[in-house]
């Protein structure tokens, strides 16, 4: 089935992917680590951009948050690395990924 992007929906390893695209790219990652060149690899990580709060209204408001499809260390470069698989870049993403780059300025969203 797709979805209003065309991605299909896709299982693989077990697992569900929104895109044959980010499937590929789990299988990459998951030879990386296997060849030690990565550690601590995880799908679907939360960053919290915003706190929940309640307004002046008494209204409770959702914390905003960013998953990243896939966050591991690279040990040859030293650093951890955030990526998102991106077929179309929406006005939503635009705005998180800034927010992100602005609350985490020690990553950055390396996008396939």
């Amino acid at each position: 089935m797709y979805n209003k992007y065309r991605n299909k929906k896709v299982i693989y390893d077990g697992l569900k992917f929104d895109s044959k695209k980010e499937a590929k790219r789990w299988n990459e990652l998951k030879l990386l680590e296997k060849a030690n060149e990565i550690t601590e690899l995880e799908r679907q990580k939360k960053f919290e951009l915003q706190p929940s709060y309640t307004n002046n209204l008494g209204e409770h408001i959702r914390a905003i948050t960013y998953i990243a499809d896939y966050f591991y260390y690279d040990k040859k470069k030293g650093i951890y690395i955030v990526e998102d698989v991106k077929g179309i870049k929406t006005d939503v993403y635009k705005l998180k990924k800034k927010l992100f780059e602005y609350v985490y300025p020690n990553l950055i969203i390396k996008e396939i």
